[in-house]
């Protein structure tokens, strides 16, 4: 349902929806506020994000598993919300183009190919697709720039990102995730860049990014260095795990001491019949 804070929207497969922001809303906004943005992994992660107020909203999409994302479409479906496509999966450029669509049909607001070759992204751009790029630590991509830890620490470096800024922008993107990169080199790059900068451990960006599973605190740990702690999921499964082996301890314990099952969940024959059962036995 459309409210004052939402925009009605045509989906490309020629749904009306409901956004609370579009892609010029976002862009409209740079320089002056920052958003934010998770990743959730489950659908009620992406209700819970989206009741709270999260603005933007990363998914992992798998083009062998849509049901999956169009499962998290539906649990947050008035949130801004960009399909992460899969390197692999795109070998052509008619690949890159038929996953993008696929994602686009399925509930995408945007779509983020930052992994795939200039070629391809700039195919789906062309296309009239809302477009995002990856520099930085491109985890898949980290061979090339000495593994997990931060990118842009020297000059070459750092030159390089604003580089691959440019060549994202003059291909049409409309953003890019900037990931693991100097607070300070971040401070320099996004005002000079006409993509909306979406930043995961860089500093302050356009949209501030941290995903669901650290935000939570879902995982024993140890957590990205960039990332902050805002519950400890963690422990309450664990919790909700040791209450579930002490349950059953508890039924084990009372079969072996006869004491279940007992009256308060059994049934019982009046003795008539019982008797009689017994005559039929033994006869």
């Amino acid at each position: 349902m459309k409210t004052k804070n939402t925009k009605k929207i045509m989906t490309v497969s020629g749904e009306y929806s409901v956004r609370n922001f579009t892609v010029a809303d976002i862009q409209s906004y740079k320089g002056k506020r920052q958003l934010t943005k998770t990743i959730p992994f489950s659908e009620e992660e992406a209700e819970a994000a989206e009741t709270a107020g999260i603005e933007t909203l990363n998914i992992r999409h798998n083009p062998e598993r849509p049901e999956i994302s169009k499962a998290l479409r539906a649990a947050a479906p008035n949130t801004f919300m960009s399909f992460a496509l899969p390197m692999q999966s795109a070998k052509s450029e008619y690949d890159a183009l038929k996953l993008s669509f696929d994602a686009m049909e399925l509930g995408a607001d945007s779509v983020i190919c930052g992994t795939w070759g200039v070629k391809f992204i700039e195919a789906v751009a062309h296309a009239g697709i809302p477009t995002e790029g990856h520099i930085g630590l491109v985890p898949r991509r980290s061979t090339w720039t000495g593994g997990f830890k931060a990118v842009g620490k020297t000059l070459e470096q750092a030159k390089k990102l604003y580089d691959d800024i440019k060549i994202l922008e003059n291909i049409g993107a409309w953003a890019v995730e900037v990931e693991v990169i100097p607070e300070n080199i971040m401070a320099i790059l996004s005002p000079q860049t006409s993509l909306i900068t979406s930043s995961l451990g860089s500093g302050v960006g356009d949209i501030q990014f941290l995903f669901a599973e650290d935000i939570l605190g879902n995982t024993k740990g140890p957590y990205p260095r960039h990332s902050k702690q805002y519950a400890d999921l963690y422990e309450l499964k664990q919790k909700l795990q040791q209450t579930r082996i002490n349950a059953f301890k508890n039924y084990i314990k009372d079969v072996k001491d006869n004491q279940f099952p007992d009256k308060d969940v059994t049934v019982s024959a009046n003795d008539d019949v019982v008797n009689a059962l017994e005559k039929y036995i033994k006869k």
